[in-house]
């Protein structure tokens, strides 16, 4: 069975360089990413991992980034200790942020292939909304 990929996009009324600031600053991910701690140098193949705790359950999610051209786009392998899935390559998936600005307005794409079926497909896609507009809410309260 093929796997399925998501794309989806939200908008920010924030300069690029902050939004990229606020996927890439272990601080500013902690404060709407639920408190995880994202860890990574932020250069092609180097590890990327993020920890804490969820439900009263301890995590670290883990992978790789694989291409990265700071201030506009990353892409990087995932697995989740949360899944249910063994720590092996067929079980990661490739997340991938691209930030664009037009006008002041910053699109924060969000790319994630590896999805087992639509159900997982629609949650996925739900938890990316819902933390990246943690981030939206963060950055356009700075500038107010």
């Amino acid at each position: 069975m093929q796997k399925l990929q998501l794309t989806t996009t939200i908008d920010i009324n924030a300069p690029a360089a902050n939004v990229w600031k606020g996927l890439t600053d272990t601080e500013l991910v902690r404060r709407y990413f639920f408190g995880t701690t994202v860890k990574s140098d932020w250069t092609k193949g180097s590890p990327i991992t993020f920890t804490g705790e969820w439900n009263g359950k301890s995590y670290e999610d883990k992978g790789t980034i694989i291409e990265i051209t700071p201030g506009e786009y990353v892409k990087y392998s995932y697995w989740s200790s949360m899944s249910g899935t063994e720590d092996k390559p067929d079980n990661y998936a490739n997340v991938s942020y691209r930030v664009a600005e037009n006008n002041g307005i910053t699109t924060l794409e969000v790319t994630q292939d590896n999805i087992k079926d639509e159900a997982a497909k629609e949650h996925s896609e739900k938890s990316w909304q819902a933390m990246f507009g943690g981030l939206k809410q963060l950055l356009e309260q700075q500038v107010d």
